[in-house]
């Protein structure tokens, strides 16, 4: 392994994070008839893999959070209950917007030294 492979793996683990955190933002906002039905924010979760004396991540798994939805009444929406309640996907929009932009700049720490090591190949070999 070598610093294209550890700064490739990283990259492609924040490319799960960044769709992951689309995918809570599209679902954000949206009704759903029961609590059980109703989208709960998701998650990935890394492990730490070390091959060649080198540390990188991979992602493990995609786990669904722990927040609750919000039961809300809005007796005018088609999918409310008897009582004119219904339950909104369990999505914080702040928190995943300052998740969106956190990894967007550590997928381009890792684009930077991916150029980083690009230049330093290209230089060694033109004084060669």
């Amino acid at each position: 392994m070598n610093v294209f492979d550890v700064a490739g793996r990283a990259m492609s683990a924040q490319m799960v994070r960044l769709n992951t955190t689309a995918s809570n933002l599209a679902n954000a906002r949206t009704d759903y008839a029961s609590e059980d039905e109703a989208f709960r924010a998701m998650r990935p979760v890394f492990r730490s893999v070390v091959e060649d004396n080198l540390a990188t991540v991979d992602v493990e798994r995609i786990v669904k959070t722990d927040a609750a939805p919000q039961r809300r009444h809005d007796p005018t929406n088609p999918i409310a209950d008897e009582e004119g309640y219904v339950w909104e996907a369990a999505v914080d929009e702040t928190a995943e917007l300052i998740d969106m932009l956190e990894t967007a700049r550590n997928y381009q720490n890792n684009v930077q030294v991916l150029q980083t090591a690009k230049s330093l190949i290209l230089e060694t070999v033109r004084n060669q």
